[in-house]
């Protein structure tokens, strides 16, 4: 079951509410016709750093800035009225300082609307963290298998698959639920510790290949959509072929063109219907 917000916003603090209560249902979202499709269904919508790969076809997620995310970030606010809208902090603009994390969280929040933000990493980033709450910008930890990382990780590969490894993302979670995090993203893990982690800390755990006992899951929409080409995560589901339906209508609109069927003089303007 959605949120119930009285025609109103989802907020962070019914997203915390949730935790053993009802599980959240969380997409991807970066344009407005999108986002403005998924609203309602949802009980959270991240404009997230993928876009980079997504929208922009680049290889990874390192080279979006703040600055872009923001703007993608403004107009699912402006498209949507009812899911929680949190924004990715982009690589670069929150792991050199508390304070830069700060001052590019604040200049995020001010330009788009939305009602927080996520960062990635474990123990080292819970300071930033606890310095993002504390001066009131609600923070979505993510730990795992986390993109930004993706040089000194080797790849887009699963993570915590050796008991040292997995103990390391258990602490990783812990430091920051007890940092403040509102919730945090369980990426890439074995579906035992993603079991275990949602067990031990008192805030949501959102999962993407991680476990169905987390408290809530969420996925790139373009994934379930048929929208990222043929291969599509194995933890990820197809859940429509919007891509066929976009394909058939092109062609047959370029059919229609082609042919002088489209457009017709009920398309045009200054023609007297007899």
């Amino acid at each position: 079951m959605s949120v119930h917000s009285q025609g109103q916003r989802v907020t962070v603090p019914q997203l915390m509410a949730c935790k053993g209560e009802s599980k959240i249902a969380a997409l991807t979202a970066y344009i407005a016709p999108i986002a403005r499709l998924l609203d309602e269904a949802l009980d959270m919508i991240l404009v997230g750093d993928s876009t980079a790969m997504v929208g922009y076809g680049l290889p990874d997620t390192l080279s979006i800035t703040a600055q872009t995310m923001a703007a993608h970030a403004a107009a699912v606010v402006r498209a949507t009225h009812h899911a929680c809208i949190i924004v990715d902090m982009p690589f670069g603009s929150y792991q050199q300082s508390p304070q830069q994390a700060f001052a590019s969280a604040a200049e995020m929040l001010a330009a788009s609307g939305v009602s927080g933000v996520k960062l990635e990493g474990g123990r080292a980033m819970a300071e930033t963290t606890h310095f993002l709450v504390e001066r009131g910008i609600p923070v979505l930890a993510h730990v795992g298998l986390m993109p930004q990382y993706v040089n000194t990780m080797g790849g887009f590969k699963a993570q915590g698959m050796n008991e040292a490894a997995a103990r390391r993302i258990v602490e990783d979670a812990q430091a920051h639920a007890q940092a403040g995090a509102f919730g945090v993203v369980l990426e890439g893990i074995g579906e035992p510790l993603a079991r275990e982690i949602t067990a031990c800390v008192d805030i949501p755990t959102i999962g993407i290949g991680a476990s169905p006992h987390c408290d809530g899951q969420i996925l790139v929409t373009e994934d379930i959509l048929g929208l990222s080409g043929e291969r599509i995560p194995k933890f990820a589901r197809r859940f429509a072929d919007a891509g066929a339906l976009i394909r058939e209508a092109a062609g047959q609109y370029a059919k229609e063109v082609r042919e002088g069927t489209f457009p017709s003089l009920d398309h045009c303007f200054g023609v007297r219907q007899v």
